[in-house]
């Protein structure tokens, strides 16, 4: 890449938006900087305060890409389904096949929960996140029922994440029929 092509790189922003999400999954939020966000983009440092005021203004803006992907995803399931008895498939192969619960988007979201609690203006993040999933829930089910969905999603592929004995696709099947009565 030439020095003219650096200066004119309108895909600049995106990896270091791209290369938080790298270095927070490797380093923790605590120990994220704009040193490892830029050697992470490979970008001059300069450059990562140029696009973000503050570090926060930068993790906020990783953190709803993480929460845009992870809500596509969810969504794409629960657009497919059309009627209650595929939707509440589409819930079992969101828990079951670890759509949400990839260990990368696992450990980001730990991040982001975390990293909300201490900083609240980013709770904004993950109400949008819980927004969008329950809205994608609803087409289904009573507003109730999609936020103790929501809830069971993220619940089971956290427990699942770390438990000795996770739950397979027939308990969660039992479950979700439970939840929705389906």
């Amino acid at each position: 890449m030439t020095q003219q092509s650096r200066r004119n790189d309108p895909a600049r922003r995106q990896r270091i938006i791209d290369a938080t999400l790298v270095v927070i999954a490797d380093h923790g939020t605590a120990a994220t900087t704009h040193r490892r966000i830029a050697a992470a983009a490979q970008v001059p440092l300069g450059s990562v305060t140029y696009y973000f005021a503050t570090l926060e203004e930068l993790l906020t803006a990783a953190f709803l890409q993480l929460a845009a992907e992870s809500s596509a995803a969810f969504r794409a399931r629960l657009k497919a389904a059309t009627d209650r008895v595929t939707a509440c498939t589409a819930v079992i192969d969101i828990i079951a096949n670890h759509v949400w619960a990839e260990p990368r988007t696992l450990l980001l979201s730990y991040e982001l929960y975390a990293f909300a609690a201490r900083h609240p203006p980013v709770g904004a993040v993950m109400q949008r996140w819980m927004d969008s999933s329950r809205e994608a829930l609803s087409r289904f089910f009573d507003p109730l029922t999609a936020r103790a969905l929501d809830a069971l999603i993220e619940g089971i592929g956290i427990h699942n994440s770390i438990d000795c004995a996770p739950l397979d696709r027939d308990a969660v099947k039992i479950i979700v029929a439970r939840i929705a009565n389906c």
